[in-house]
């Protein structure tokens, strides 16, 4: 039994097509559109592509895109004043800062000057607050996109076991805590934890969220596993080509997982769809 795919692509397009069809409503019950600034600093080749894709996507789907690209002279007062503009600003409902930032920014400090309502990221410590409590708040794209795939496929997640490996404030402990909130029994792994395979072994639902190309192989997964990838690692080919690969050894653990995450086409396409539907949201509380 070879795992059945579980598209991110797709789902993103239909999400997206939802927004289309709501913000179209919208503009002919003479709204304004929903509004999304993306704020990139620096010549960062792989953030330049991630930045124009949200444009691009914004534009499809009529939201207004505030984006601006600063160069990497911008000082860190420059930058927060930037921020506390599209805060004040009544076009703009989600605001996210791209990250990684060079190094002589206090991104952290950048984040909590985001007003957590418009907050499209979700990783301001207000919204993070809310998702430990179990409140309704804005969610962290990449980890809402998991679910969101989980939700649409009718994976179970009550009473399950889920292993996450890798524990960072973007994905591994929000998406920990996601997985909790639907009653599944979660354990976190890192690069300090022992006998990872015999962990990894143990998940109904395995997510490998670390950064490090095809670390996860088959012989780390349970027969039968739900596998998630989240992991996108550009790989150099001794000629110079480059290919995208995930967290996970994809040819063979799709031999023996029930469900996989394809890299690319998996969950990359849903933290877009996710950012989007955050900054609906956004827009619907203030219209």
């Amino acid at each position: 039994m070879v795992a059945q795919i579980l598209d991110g692509k797709n789902l993103a397009k239909k999400i997206q097509s939802r927004l289309q069809i709501a913000i179209e409503e919208k503009i002919l019950a003479k709204k304004r559109p929903p509004g999304l600034a993306v704020l990139m600093v620096g010549d960062n080749p792989a953030s330049a592509v991630y930045v124009s894709n949200k444009e691009k996507s914004c534009q499809k789907i009529g939201m207004a895109s505030f984006g601006k690209h600063f160069p990497s002279t911008i000082t860190q007062a420059q930058l927060t004043a930037v921020i506390e503009e599209l805060n004040q600003d009544p076009n703009v409902d989600g605001i996210l800062v791209q990250l990684p930032l060079p190094n002589h920014f206090d991104s952290v400090a950048l984040l909590h000057t985001i007003a957590p309502e418009k907050d499209a990221d979700g990783l301001h410590p207000v919204n993070l607050g809310k998702l430990v409590r179990g409140e309704k708040g804005l969610r962290s794209c990449t980890p809402a996109g998991v679910m969101e795939i989980f939700k649409e496929y009718n994976i179970p997640l009550a009473g399950k076991k889920a292993v996450v490996v890798g524990r960072s404030i973007l994905v591994g402990k929000p998406l920990a805590l996601m997985l909790l909130e639907e009653n599944a029994t979660v354990t976190i792994a890192h690069s300090k934890t022992a006998n990872l395979a015999e962990v990894t072994k143990e998940a109904d639902i395995l997510i490998a969220a670390v950064g490090k190309p095809e670390m996860i192989t088959a012989n780390m997964v349970k027969p039968d596993a739900v596998v998630i990838d989240v992991g996108i690692n550009r790989l150099e080919s001794p000629e110079g080509k480059s290919r995208l690969v995930g967290d996970v050894a994809y040819d063979e653990v799709k031999e023996i997982a029930s469900y996989i995450t394809p890299v690319p086409g998996g969950v990359g396409p849903m933290t877009v769809a996710m950012l989007l539907q955050n900054t609906y949201e956004s827009y619907l509380v203030n219209n």
